[in-house]
């Protein structure tokens, strides 16, 4: 298996985040996690990258156990991530800023810019690679952060709620740059998302958190016609025919 969260369980104080959560992803995947709000779909995805230490379970990837790493050792393995709120430097450039990231495999500065430019041209944003960060709308924020996390050259990316935020015509733009990111870069996905277009059009698995529990895994059909799924999070109302086109 090329990923794998084997029984993670943390707490915070009194409060169980996560509580033996299993996740399992094969490379060239496209995995979603869904749930409602405070179900611990972040707080997974922290634990994963090294921001969250686990109290108990392993993680696994691509043959080695990475459990409880720090960020940076994560990202060497090969693990990047996004984030719910853009957390790119606001005070650089754009090229300042994906160059960050582009150092992780390159040490010279000229490998580190080269590449940087490549990921900002791959998210279609070369015309604004020396405007600041700050001077970026939100979606020009979000083509950015995922510049930055390809720029380390990741076999699996993180995407936390990359789409929050954006307008219909939006998110039809960064889905296709997200497809591209699998299709053309070779690179798995995990993402957590709550535009159901999103994740019904994209995933190959969909694994359902409630209260920090694993309730349900599987397909998109299986997962969205699925009781447990429907009472906790879609609602009675939910129409699956309404979200299988973006």
């Amino acid at each position: 298996m090329f990923f794998k969260v084997e029984n993670s369980t943390i707490a915070f104080g009194g409060l169980v985040a996560n509580k033996d959560v299993n996740v399992e992803v094969e490379k060239g995947q496209i995995v979603g996690l869904i749930g409602p709000n405070g179900a611990g779909k972040s707080t997974l995805f922290k634990s994963i990258s090294g921001f969250n230490k686990i109290d108990s379970g392993h993680i696994w990837f691509d043959g080695r156990e990475i459990t409880n790493l720090e960020p940076n050792h994560v990202c060497k393995a090969g693990i990047a991530c996004t984030f719910q709120k853009a957390q790119s430097f606001a005070d650089m450039t754009l090229e300042e800023s994906v160059l960050v990231g582009a150092y992780c495999r390159r040490k010279s500065k000229k490998e580190a810019l080269a590449y940087a430019r490549e990921m900002i041209g791959f998210v279609g944003l070369a015309e604004k690679q020396t405007v600041k960060i700050s001077k970026l709308n939100m979606y020009e924020r979000k083509k950015a952060e995922l510049a930055a996390a390809l720029a380390t050259q990741p076999q699996m990316l993180l995407l936390d709620e990359l789409f929050a935020g954006l307008v219909p015509t939006e998110v039809g733009y960064i889905l296709e740059y997200v497809k591209k990111v699998n299709r053309e870069l070779g690179i798995t996905l995990l993402i957590v998302e709550h535009v159901l277009k999103v994740i019904m059009s994209l995933c190959d698995k969909i694994y359902v958190l409630e209260y920090g529990q694993i309730i349900a895994s599987g397909s998109p059909a299986e997962v969205t016609s699925d009781p447990k799924v429907i009472k906790a999070y879609l609602g009675d109302d939910y129409d699956v025919t309404a979200d299988q086109q973006p």
